[in-house]
């Protein structure tokens, strides 16, 4: 779920109003479904100080209770991990009539026990990627509700920001480490691969992080647009990059100036179709701001009347995760020429990944297309594409 359909719609302005007011808000948050939930993790209800309800949890289910659960969390201070609905036969006796299960956290919110919450929704706005991290779950109770927020350079939020007088306590002393390296590394690691999909989850570790354990759950809020995947030429296998490209979590556009191919029902999975000269179609996108460092280009039409202005626009992009393109050797091999008589430098043509994707054996579209992903994954977390049973060192790096 992207910020942009989640927390910003639905409940920040209202949140932000009473946090700046200095009141204390009680927040009611979806953190893990299973079966048939009614509402997706990042799902928000707000119980504010004039006792409103702003948000659902559950489209309408569990309010009430969530509501009165609010209420006592603000008086208490202590964050509670609630899960509502538990089978069919019961839905109706505990409020969740789809059957489903919805694990909802509450906890209190001012601007003493969350002072960086006016950075975080400053980042939100602007539409810069910032994630926050909340233990929602551990055997020691004194680490419930300690948070960390990560943005995609890795850093975290030290504790410095917080305004001078706020309180030593969970809250503050989480921000800048879960009280070892182990548990912190883990969690950013995580936070961050979350971020870079733009998505939500709740993460289970053991107690000080360690990853095959269990007794601590982290719910990651990842507040941030999907990363672009851009898919130049309506073949085959533009249809498998894209399925690929959906399954991974990229927003997925297909464009083709042909519009007898360029069609919604022979791409199914991708977000939009756009019949139109692909490099008029990137250059516009580079003047709309977007296109970013985590955006991905794959040309497939190995035809020089479009790759080639195509690439031109994309190879000089200030700012781009990935531009592969698709050819053999000796495709490759004419189409650099021709790039390098539109003026090309030989560094800009070093960005180029061509023939595209990873040595894989790839026959099929669809192995095509996994070689293609692999490629760009690694790029995008410095692999190497090397066998790990080859490798020495942390697998996450």
């Amino acid at each position: 779920m992207s910020w942009r359909d989640g927390l910003v719609r639905e409940v920040l302005g209202e949140l932000m109003k009473w946090w700046e007011a200095g009141e204390t808000i009680g927040v009611g948050t979806v953190v893990a479904t299973f079966r048939s939930a009614p509402r997706p993790p990042g799902a928000s209800m707000l119980v504010g100080p004039d006792q409103s309800a702003v948000g659902s949890v559950s489209g309408g289910c569990v309010e009430g209770s969530v509501y009165d659960l609010a209420q006592s969390v603000v008086t208490s201070g202590t964050p509670v991990l609630e899960r509502y609905g538990v089978s069919d036969d019961d839905a109706f006796a505990v409020g969740l009539t789809c059957g489903g299960i919805l694990d909802v956290w509450v906890e209190q919110v001012s601007r003493e026990t969350f002072p960086e919450l006016g950075d975080i929704a400053a980042d939100i706005e602007a539409g810069r990627p910032v994630a926050l991290a909340t233990v929602i779950e551990h055997p020691d109770p004194t680490k419930l509700g300690r948070r960390m927020i990560v943005r995609p350079d890795g850093g975290i939020v030290p504790d410095e920001v917080a305004p001078d007088g706020a309180p030593e306590g969970p809250f503050r002393q989480g921000l800048s480490h879960l009280w070892s390296d182990r548990a912190t590394d883990a969690v950013r690691d995580d936070a961050l691969g979350l971020l870079a999909a733009g998505s939500n989850a709740t993460l289970t570790y053991g107690p000080d992080g360690e990853r095959r354990g269990e007794g601590m759950r982290v719910f990651v809020w990842g507040f941030a647009p999907k990363p672009r995947l851009l898919v130049f030429g309506a073949i085959d296998f533009a249809a498998a990059v894209a399925k690929v490209g959906a399954f991974l979590g990229y927003d997925v556009t297909v464009c083709d100036a042909r519009p007898v191919f360029a069609t919604a029902s022979r791409f199914p999975d991708a977000d939009r179709v756009v019949v139109e000269w692909p490099h008029r179609y990137l250059r516009e996108q580079q003047e709309a701001g977007a296109i970013d460092q985590r955006t991905v280009i794959t040309v497939l039409t190995h035809d020089p009347k479009f790759d080639v202005p195509l690439l031109e626009v994309a190879l000089r992009l200030p700012e781009v995760a990935y531009v592969g393109a698709m050819g053999s050797r000796r495709t490759h091999h004419d189409r650099m020429e021709r790039l390098r008589e539109t003026g090309l430098s030989d560094a800009e043509l070093d960005g180029l990944h061509s023939p595209i994707g990873l040595d894989l054996g790839a026959r099929t579209p669809e192995e095509t297309a996994i070689s293609i992903a692999a490629e760009f994954i690694a790029g995008r977390w410095g692999g190497t594409g090397e066998r790990l049973a080859r490798t020495k060192g942390r697998i996450h790096g």
